[in-house]
């Protein structure tokens, strides 16, 4: 059967076993890369066919008469040195025809290495609940023949032996098992290559579901503006809401990039909160902002977790800054006011630029400043002695952005 498939890939007009007329021999080889094959082939001395009048082709082209044996009047032989890799898995189709082009038998050549060791076995369970691995084939990973992986596990002190059944993921070395699984009880979990040439065995890696728990990502991720501010936006999410009902420790990270650009910029402190200030970004300016989850320590695995996919992004754009007005047309009054706003710029936009990232420390006496600044400028007011808000900033403190 698995002959006579190979064979339907390639040659139009195949007889049936009740109709063949000759014989090969070896029938469907399977043969290291590299080596030597003698086929023979056959005929029914009924059918009245000369061997010299039959001739090979391998994957339909035409094998030079030079490989040939005459080994009887109805007995042909061919001869090939030094094999490549099969040209497809099914095998690659090795015919002997008659004169007039007929199919007179055929064998598929399997022409390959066995495999390698799997590598890079990794597993993940999603909100506990279910449990997907991934691998790598060992070596190079190409055998030239159909390799088949299976992914095996078993609970590490007791339990049966088992077999994941679901590898329609969508991705090639990877298995799914859906459900009837333990918590708190360690798995053995190993993959098996096997071919006609050989098998290999991976590692057995041991693992608790509950250490290897992803989630979904973050839902409702809102970003919008500060006020006036136009240098940041507030970030705002849900936690997962398919582990409301386990204990856990949520980590966030936030990623965001300007519009017109292709690089990410990580903000890695956000700890369990669910909003974020961001800082130091650019006016007038549309961002897109995704976010993700790590479940730490559920039920209080000591494990890190694992992150979730990210986030759909999501846009939201910085407001434009209005001109500097002078509010005077005292010239010694502008002045002051010129270089008074000029120094004060100077000074924030220091930290503007060291404004980055979600922790703890606050920035509201910058906000105020800026609050300020601004309302001065659509009332036009003076900057004089009196009015000028004392902002004290401590040495060697770095402001950053803070949850609101």
């Amino acid at each position: 059967m698995i002959s006579m498939l190979c064979l339907m890939l390639f040659v139009p007009r195949v007889f049936s076993s009740s109709t063949q007329v000759a014989v090969i021999f070896p029938q469907d080889p399977a043969l290291w890369m590299g080596s030597s094959l003698t086929a023979t082939c056959t005929v029914s001395p009924e059918r009245g066919l000369h061997a010299n009048t039959m001739y090979w082709t391998l994957n339909g082209k035409r094998l030079p008469s030079s490989t040939y044996g005459l080994l009887s009047t109805n007995g042909l032989s061919v001869t090939l040195h030094r094999l490549n890799g099969s040209q497809q898995q099914s095998g690659d189709n090795l015919v002997c025809h008659s004169r007039d082009g007929h199919v007179l038998a055929g064998s598929c050549l399997y022409v390959g290495m066995p495999p390698e060791k799997p590598v890079n076995l990794t597993c993940w369970s999603r909100n506990t609940k279910d449990l997907s691995c991934k691998w790598t084939p060992g070596g190079r990973g190409e055998t030239f023949i159909k390799t088949k992986y299976t992914l095996k596990y078993k609970l590490r002190w007791y339990g049966r032996e088992r077999e994941c059944e679901d590898y329609s993921t969508g991705q090639r070395y990877t298995c799914y098992i859906p459900r009837d699984l333990a918590l708190f009880t360690p798995y053995e979990i190993w993959v098996e290559a096997s071919n006609q040439l050989g098998t290999a065995t991976s590692d057995v890696i041991t693992l608790d579901i509950l250490d290897v728990v992803t989630t979904d990502p973050p839902d409702n991720v809102h970003v919008s503006r500060v006020g006036e501010l136009e240098d940041q936006l507030t970030v705002r999410w849900g936690s997962p809401p398919a582990l409301k009902d386990f204990l856990f420790q949520a980590k966030y990270q936030i990623r965001y990039r300007l519009e017109d650009s292709t690089e990410w910029k990580l903000v890695d402190d956000v700890g369990n909160q669910t909003s974020c200030r961001l800082a130091g970004l650019r006016e007038g300016t549309v961002y897109f902002v995704q976010v993700r989850c790590n479940p730490v320590g559920i039920y209080g695995s000591r494990k890190a977790g694992i992150w979730s996919d990210w986030s759909h992004p999501t846009a939201a754009s910085t407001p434009h800054s209005e001109p500097l007005q002078s509010g005077s047309c005292d010239p010694k009054s502008g002045e002051q006011n010129s270089t008074l706003r000029r120094e004060l710029k100077q000074f924030f936009g220091w930290v503007r630029k060291h404004a980055c990232g979600c922790s703890g420390m606050s920035i509201k006496l910058y906000d105020q400043w800026r609050v300020w600044l601004q309302k001065s400028h659509k009332t036009r007011n003076h900057v004089g002695k009196n009015n000028i808000p004392f902002i004290s900033v401590p040495a060697q403190h770095t402001l950053h952005s803070y949850a609101p």
